[in-house]
């Protein structure tokens, strides 16, 4: 170990620790990893009042040194709520992570963003579960700051279903047709189609005379003007459709997995 007023070098391993055999983990002697370090206990980095107790094994806090330049991310004054030149993250990894147990995550999870482009880094933006978990009788939710109540949270869940459906809604005025997305020519089964109409104002009798894979046409009492809602749902053709009930095991599913994504399953390793 050597020393100066500007720094100070260690050789081999550092250990804080009252057991001097610990950590067998980085190796002794000839074997050991040289850099590396192990500390028992708590540690704190960054801001001092960061957490008001021991919270963690570490704690990585804002970041509180005025050497310490901020990061710059081209052409953003906020990130994530935050503003840029205030040190928005507590902790960057450049490379992947491994969490080996529960992640508890307060709020919001972001795959494939700004700090990625910024870093001319392929963004995917996807976020796979590959748990070893069979845990499926969970809701898919979302839980933000209540938009008008002061110290509120708002919080919903996904609609779910026994087939993959997509829908579009909107307004009808003083038109007979509602033109559907280009999209859907590839993308939904034109026989599965379903239309809601509600009238506004007055009863229309509003009918849906026909459909094909551009338009719904529509028909009104007499002809009148038409005034209405409108929400039509249609069930996806790009993909197998669900098997929404089927004996025995998720393993035994009797469609391709392959297709399916769930939370708390790998599919390249069932036990």
């Amino acid at each position: 170990m050597s020393s100066s007023s500007d720094f100070e070098l260690i050789h081999g391993q550092l250990h804080v620790t009252k057991d001097p055999s610990k950590p067998e983990i980085l190796g002794r002697g000839p074997l050991s990893i040289h850099g590396a370090t192990y500390q028992q206990g708590p540690n704190l980095q960054g801001e001092d009042q960061a957490f008001p107790n021991i919270w963690a094994t570490t704690m990585i806090g804002p970041l509180d040194n005025s050497d310490s330049p901020p990061p710059i991310i081209p052409g953003a004054l906020f990130y994530c709520g935050r503003p840029v030149n205030h040190s928005p993250y507590s902790l960057a990894v450049l490379g992947d992570a491994a969490i080996f147990d529960n992640l508890d995550v307060n709020e919001s999870i972001l795959a494939g963003g700004e700090i990625k482009s910024s870093l001319n880094i392929k963004a995917q933006g996807s976020v796979e579960s590959h748990c070893g978990a069979h845990k499926l009788h969970k809701k898919k939710n979302f839980d933000i700051p209540h938009p008008t109540k002061e110290g509120w949270r708002l919080t919903h869940t996904c609609v779910e279903g026994p087939e993959a459906a997509v829908y579009i809604r909107g307004r009808v005025r003083n038109t007979t047709e509602i033109l559907l997305p280009e999209y859907w020519k590839g993308l939904v089964d034109i026989d599965t189609i379903t239309v809601n109409l509600t009238s506004i104002g007055a009863h229309q009798d509003i009918i849906v005379k026909r459909w094909d894979d551009e338009k719904v046409y529509l028909q009104s009492r007499g002809g009148m003007p038409i005034n209405c809602f409108y929400h039509i749902m249609a069930e996806r053709i790009d993909t197998e459709r669900l098997i929404p009930e089927y004996e025995g095991s998720i393993e035994d599913y009797p469609g391709d997995n392959s297709q399916r994504s769930i939370a708390g399953y790998h599919y390249d390793k069932k036990e």
